[in-house]
């Protein structure tokens, strides 16, 4: 193979969708091109070894916020023991900032933004000669409907057990500034009906688990109730074989129309992203993010209480102008609308992002390394900022985890965001750790909690008792739940 496309994913269920697009486009030199992927973790000089085992002339990486450190590495380790081959760096972690990177220093070239087309053409100029003398170049931008599509890429394998990746539009016409699509200029649609073809075919192949990657799925209703469409068509044709589709969704747009397909799907079949992110209107401001706030919770709360819908919400900790009673009084909202889980994210300078604006205004500190989180800023200081970061993992582990369904309200009280960060406090004391805390103790550090704060011990017990009996199951649904992809398996011995 003279080619090697690699990337280095976060775990083995992720799929590289955009390594799928280079290779689909790949022209004539598809068939001297090869994908491999790894997983972050991996002994760097075994993936070495791998690489260079088909004796490639060119290798192209896929950088992200999550493997950038290990994969420049991977170059260091390459350029060592074999120097003659060419090194090709494209994603957004190199997409930007590129002079200030030590990775992007040890590569031969850089293709930033959309390298569909521009990979490919780099690589007939690296083997035909001449080399080109530029190192970065800028991808080429073409209408989304000439590009050939990656999905039949996915392999056997794939389909069997990992997440699909598609995208029925690429781009966002959104501005938020903490986010890498505010550089677009709109969101462009691929063909609907050459799109939900190629759906249908992974859908025979035995695919039942599609995680759609578009930014703003449910803003061209049209083109949403098509797909909707496409999947109750599957479920209702076969009932006991169902399929499973995420989106990622705008709050505070969900029209009478996309209401009534939502309200059709049944249990597990159906996953909505929504990022609040803050419900502070100064804050919104101060990072171009246009949102009506009443509109997004009546639409949380109606798919609650009128959809069978999982419902996954976002907030950002630490947008400049927001101080922890801001984001507080944001939590206790989103709370009270009772969404299945709320991700508690540290807001995260990604490279190119027009969030750096605001640095000295308002004393923004990141991290210089990946992920960049933010550190401190002028209203929450470096020690409540590691609060929140607690607060995050330790929420994770107590909420997300539908481990403490029944004991979840007890915590939470009247004031859930006051009450889950003095519980934080008090468990970090106790345990000096967030990560790899078992269960069955962590379990005894609740009902110690609840007690401190005034429950007997017979009534902590019962309510822990609750959770218990019920331990094993939320376990299964656990396993059952990080499993979905492997459901796709059997439809491959059809």
């Amino acid at each position: 193979m003279s080619i090697v496309l690699s990337t280095l994913n976060a775990r083995y269920a992720h799929a590289s969708l955009g390594l799928r697009y280079l290779l689909a486009n790949m022209g004539e030199l598809r068939e001297q091109t090869q994908l491999q992927e790894f997983v972050i973790g991996t002994r760097i000089a075994d993936l070495a070894e791998k690489l260079l085992a088909s004796k490639p002339r060119i290798i192209g990486f896929g950088v992200y916020i999550w493997n950038v450190e290990e994969t420049a590495k991977l170059v260091a380790l390459l350029k060592r023991v074999a120097p003659e081959i060419v090194i090709v760096l494209g994603g957004p972690e190199v997409s930007y900032e590129s002079n200030q990177q030590e990775i992007v220093r040890l590569a031969d070239y850089v293709v930033t933004g959309w390298g569909d087309l521009t990979f490919a053409e780099l690589c007939r100029q690296i083997l035909h000669s001449p080399k080109p003398l530029m190192k970065i170049h800028a991808g080429v931008q073409p209408p989304v409907d000439e590009l050939a599509l990656p999905y039949a890429l996915y392999s056997g394998a794939d389909i069997a057990h990992r997440t699909l990746y598609v995208e029925a539009s690429r781009g966002c016409p959104f501005k938020c500034e903490f986010c890498l699509s505010s550089l677009d200029k709109t969101a462009w649609p691929f063909d609907l009906e050459r799109f939900l073809a190629e759906l249908d075919t992974l859908h025979a192949r035995g695919a039942r688990l599609f995680k759609f990657v578009d930014r703003t799925f449910n803003l061209n209703v049209k083109a949403s109730l098509a797909i909707l469409q496409f999947f109750l068509d599957k479920l209702q044709a076969v009932p006991h074989d169902p399929v499973f589709a995420h989106f990622e969704v705008v709050p505070d747009h969900l029209p009478d129309a996309l209401k009534e397909a939502i309200a059709r799907f049944p249990d597990g079949t159906l996953q909505f992203e929504i990022g609040i992110q803050s419900f502070n209107p100064d804050v919104q401001a101060l990072v171009s993010r246009k949102q009506n706030n009443d509109k997004a919770a009546d639409n949380i709360r109606w798919l609650r209480t009128h959809s069978r819908a999982h419902l996954h919400v976002d907030l950002i900790a630490g947008l400049p102008g927001e101080d922890m009673h801001s984001f507080a009084r944001g939590f206790d909202r989103l709370v009270a609308l009772g969404p299945h889980e709320i991700q508690f994210g540290i807001l995260k300078r990604l490279r190119g992002t027009p969030i750096i604006r605001h640095t000295e205004a308002f004393q923004l500190a990141f991290d210089p390394h990946p992920p960049y989180a933010i550190l401190a800023t002028d209203r929450i200081g470096f020690a409540d900022m590691q609060r929140l970061v607690r607060f995050s993992r330790y929420w994770d582990l107590v909420a997300n985890s539908g481990r403490f369904a029944h004991t979840l309200p007890h915590l939470l009280g009247e004031s859930p965001f006051a009450n889950f960060l003095a519980f934080s406090d008090w468990l970090y004391g106790k345990t000096d750790a967030t990560h790899r805390i078992a269960l069955d103790r962590l379990a005894g550090l609740v009902a110690q909690w609840l007690c401190l704060q005034g429950m007997e011990k017979p009534q902590a017990d019962c309510v822990l008792a609750g959770d218990y009996a019920g331990k094993n199951s939320a376990l299964m649904a656990e396993k059952e739940k990080a499993a979905l992809p492997q459901r796709q398996a059997r439809h491959l011995a059809a």
